[in-house]
């Protein structure tokens, strides 16, 4: 009783303070991929009422492939100083109804924490036409952290910002320090 009791305080204290968490959905592959296991993506969260709550699948939000409702996903949470993996723990997948008192209450935190928005004010707004609000509980089990790295490629996206540099900027960056001596 007293190992459950403190694995459960670890999963919170590590969540909560971990600014990403990686986690693997259970849920159906993408198109193609069909006998392979889903990776795990690193997402930011906030953890609120006993749940790491995540907010995604809408333009401009992080992807949340494989993370269905009622279903299961396994939750690494790395240590904030160290950034090695600490944690790793299994969740039940929750979606959160628009307007409901849990969904008002989990996008209140998640706004906050929420950088860079398009919208600022009308974020929730959005958020409840064209995004899910999910919460990942946890269901009470840790699981054995590996030995090995898990490295692995980066996953594919069309977010990227790998271009050449213009054939002007090197003669523009040496002016502006010639004339600062």
């Amino acid at each position: 009783m007293t190992e459950k009791l403190l694995d459960q305080a670890l999963v919170e204290e590590a969540t909560k303070k971990s600014g990403l968490i990686w986690v693997r959905g259970a849920g159906e592959p993408t198109a193609g991929a069909q006998g392979q296991e889903l990776p795990s993506r690193a997402l930011w969260h906030v953890w609120h009422d006993g749940a790491a709550c995540l907010v995604g699948d809408g333009p401009g939000e992080q992807p949340l492939p494989g993370l269905v409702d009622g279903g299961g996903a396994v939750v690494t949470v790395r240590s904030k100083d160290k950034g090695g993996r600490l944690v790793s723990w299994s969740a039940k997948v929750v979606e959160l109804t628009p307007a409901s008192p849990e969904w008002e209450a989990a996008v209140a935190e998640l706004k906050g924490k929420r950088l860079n928005a398009p919208d600022g004010e009308a974020m929730p707004e959005r958020w409840a036409r064209e995004c899910r609000v999910l919460r990942l509980e946890p269901s009470g089990t840790t699981a054995e952290l590996p030995d090995g790295s898990l490295a692995e490629p980066p996953l594919p996206t069309p977010a990227t910002t790998r271009q050449p540099i213009p054939a002007a900027l090197p003669r523009l960056l040496l002016k502006k320090k010639r004339k600062r001596h």
